[in-house]
């Protein structure tokens, strides 16, 4: 581990091509291993994010027509128009799918796997707790991202034993963090091509 190269939280955003606040989640989240120096300062180890690229790499392997697959599972009617709208107005390659619940986003990540799943966590029938442990209970399934909103305080998210490699944003929904997500992943697939 003395050998191990070290990035700041900035040039982990830079190498992951994602904001500086979605490295600070997704360490926050146990996405990313990160330690702090004596100064308050996040060092992440270049295994960890070198890992994380390979994750998306491997996802990026399947035929997707340069497009990204986005799955939202949410069960307001108001926020999926808000996802719908605000996501066509990026104007970016992006195939976007919409759940109501955590049962039919079993269905539609078994027809197709998402490079990244939104998901809301209290929804009728299976909520997003139930779905995405079941989700990450498939190796196969290791490759797809998942970003999770929710208005839930994080420490009774914790609790509930969402999987570590779990991204979570509060409400309102932050579409600027989203995107810089969602940027992060088509620059790594255009790496790849």
């Amino acid at each position: 581990m003395a050998d191990q190269e070290y990035l700041s939280t900035r040039q982990a955003a830079q190498r992951l091509g994602v904001s500086l606040g979605t490295v600070q989640n997704m360490v926050e989240s146990g996405a990313l291993e990160a330690w702090k120096t004596a100064g308050g300062h996040r060092r992440i180890p270049v295994a960890s994010i070198d890992a994380v690229l390979a994750r998306r790499r491997a996802a990026l392997g399947k035929d997707n027509n340069g497009m990204l697959d986005l799955l939202i599972a949410e069960d307001e009617p108001m926020l999926r128009t808000l996802y719908e709208s605000t996501i066509e107005s990026w104007n970016l390659p992006i195939r976007l799918r919409m759940v109501e619940n955590g049962f039919d986003g079993l269905i539609e990540v078994g027809q197709r796997t998402p490079d990244i799943l939104i998901a809301d966590l209290m929804m009728p029938g299976m909520d997003g707790f139930e779905m995405i442990r079941r989700l990450r209970e498939k190796p196969e399934l290791a490759q797809m991202d998942i970003i999770v909103i929710s208005a839930i305080e994080r420490h009774l998210i914790a609790e509930k034993g969402l999987p570590s490699d779990v991204t979570v944003f509060g409400k309102p929904i932050p579409f600027h963090e989203i995107k810089g997500f969602v940027l992060g992943r088509l620059a790594a697939q255009q790496r790849t091509v």
